[in-house]
């Protein structure tokens, strides 16, 4: 918006020149994003906490955990608010970033209609489960069907860049509608499991989204693409601006989120989150790349599934002591501080190794 507005007014101001560069809007659009969580943050925070939207927490769970229990919840709300209007004002809309933006808010309303009945209407388990299922698949399926039949991504529509290989990509073919619905289900799940301990998933989508940002601008540089032996895609760039102010809302609501939690995200922040993840690998071409820029996120599905399914064939025996993982490393003695600080290396390492794979080909 804020480049249709002043960029033409360049030739008269040679300042407004700026506009035309991804990085000063980039730039703009963390500090925007940063401030609008400052601003609105303490409000939301008041306000949830009047109307007595607070978490519940499991009895089944850590016991250092059940001195949270009132924190106030859907604090998803101050994430989605500083990630959506940044993005709108600093962003030059194309396909790319409309598919990002539509993903973010579409399962942040689902996510919120979780949070609603769980914390509003005291639903135990909120909206049953294959609701949610549904609202990821038909967000894929929509995503999926936009970018297969787009003539903006015609000739790589299916393809997907192999991490490590030069000129080397994956064409899914028919596979690629149903391979976007399992990564936006999957991501999405996997940010919402990660989501139990103070500053941990809202870090580690800080992490990530300093790494799709590098990916998005290179990616959207025909000199840097060729360079890399990458794919070229021409709207990449513009998912730099979304990059930036998904990082400053991380940043922002970190503030609140960190140890002791003055407010949790829900599943509105964790959904929304996580889905928006999933979507920038796909609009990337880079889906390769997610089981290590969100590898810790993937391992806490892992250490879940893993879990449920020992379980079950030995009759009760468990290979953890607690999933998702970061319960297990709790109950090893690991305070929280130390267990969020160190997951958050771990992912700043993956985010390294992600970029790394630029160079190593």
């Amino acid at each position: 918006m804020l480049y249709e507005l002043l960029y033409p007014l360049s030739k008269y101001i040679s300042g407004f020149n700026l506009f035309q560069y991804i990085s000063f809007r980039s730039a703009g659009a963390a500090v925007t994003a940063l401030l609008i969580s400052f601003i609105v943050g303490p409000r939301i925070i008041h306000q949830l906490r009047e109307r007595l939207i607070g978490q519940t927490i499991r009895k089944e769970g850590p016991q250092t955990h059940l001195k949270k229990a009132g924190t106030p919840t859907m604090g998803g709300l101050i994430v989605l608010l500083a990630v959506l209007v940044p993005t709108v004002l600093w962003a030059r809309p194309n396909l790319d970033v409309i598919l990002v933006l539509v993903a973010t808010l579409w399962m942040g309303a689902v996510g919120y209609l979780d949070d609603y009945l769980k914390v509003v209407k005291k639903l135990p388990k909120g909206l049953i489960g294959r609701y949610k299922i549904v609202g990821q698949v038909s967000l894929g399926l929509v995503i999926g069907c936009v970018i297969y039949f787009s003539p903006s991504f015609e000739g790589i529509a299916t393809l997907t860049t192999v991490p490590f290989f030069k000129n080397y990509e994956v064409d899914f073919g028919w596979l690629y509608i149903p391979m976007v619905i399992f990564i936006i289900t999957a991501v999405s799940n996997a940010v919402n499991l990660t989501d139990g301990l103070d500053g941990l998933a809202i870090g580690l989508v800080a992490i990530s989204a300093i790494a799709w940002a590098g990916i998005s601008y290179l990616s959207g540089r025909v000199d840097f693409s060729d360079y890399l032996n990458i794919l070229y895609l021409p709207g990449a760039g513009e998912i730099t601006v979304f990059c930036a102010a998904l990082l400053g809302a991380a940043l922002g609501f970190l503030w609140f989120n960190t140890h002791p939690a003055q407010v949790f995200m829900g599943d509105t922040g964790s959904l929304a989150l996580g889905s928006a993840l999933g979507t920038l690998a796909i609009v990337l071409k880079k889906e390769l790349l997610l089981p290590i820029i969100c590898g810790v996120f993937m391992a806490e599905t892992l250490s879940v599934i893993i879990q449920v399914w020992y379980f079950k064939r030995t009759g009760g025996k468990r290979i953890f002591k607690m999933a998702p993982i970061h319960h297990h490393f709790e109950l090893k003695g690991w305070s929280e501080p130390q267990v969020v600080v160190r997951f958050w290396i771990i992912g700043i390492l993956l985010a390294l190794l992600s970029l790394l794979t630029f160079k190593v080909r």
